[in-house]
């Protein structure tokens, strides 16, 4: 296994870390394990590939300033943050921060699998094909519903989107079900989580 296919996993659990490794270990990844973004930092000079997974929240350094730390230093490395379900607006800092994806716990394995492949994807150098298809779907979004996801993005409310946009609170509801339809998206987290990672954000919209 060529180091560039390392997958860095940094959790103060060690019940998390060990299931991590267990799950990309069957799925053919090697894997390197850290109690702490501490001690992860301490071997960065090791790390020439592959990707980083991170806890958000954790005693000492949370994943948040590792995201900094990583680009004081300027690496480069893809980083993927998990967060319980109340930290989604903390995921969504850490992804305007650097990271490329978030997922939430309890994880699913198959979305933390393929937000790996993608990872290793861009360490590549190149866009995955789940970013393409996620971009063409964007490309689909009225310049209205470009604007109310973008609203959401960060983390405001229908009625301060409405207010924002000049619409009625009800125009916004119908703009965001329309959002989740064409995005394909099962929860908003999802939603963001898809435009965050195609790099959408406010002054975007066209």
């Amino acid at each position: 296994m060529q180091d560039s296919a390392i997958i860095h996993v940094v959790d103060d659990d060690e019940a998390v870390r060990q299931s991590l490794a267990f799950l990309l270990g069957s799925a053919g990844l090697a894997v390197r394990l850290y109690d702490s973004a501490a001690s992860f930092l301490a071997g960065l000079s090791d790390v020439s590939g592959g990707c980083l997974i991170t806890d958000i929240r954790m005693p000492g350094m949370s994943g948040l300033e590792l995201l900094h730390a990583l680009e004081a230093k300027a690496c480069k490395l893809p980083t993927i943050v998990i967060t319980g379900h109340g930290d989604v607006p903390l995921a969504v800092e850490a992804m305007k921060a650097g990271a490329i994806d978030f997922i939430e716990k309890p994880f699913d394995q198959e979305v933390l699998l393929g937000a790996v492949k993608t990872a290793l994807e861009r360490s590549g150098g190149g866009a995955s094909e789940e970013e393409r298809i996620v971009a063409a779907k964007l490309a689909s979004l009225s310049a209205r519903e470009r604007q109310v996801l973008e609203g959401l993005i960060e983390g405001h409310s229908n009625k301060a989107i409405a207010r924002d946009l000049g619409i009625s609170p009800r125009t916004v509801e119908v703009y965001r079900a329309n959002l989740m339809t064409k995005m394909e998206a099962g929860s908003l987290s999802e939603l963001i989580r898809m435009a965050l990672r195609a790099e959408i954000g406010p002054g975007a919209s066209t």
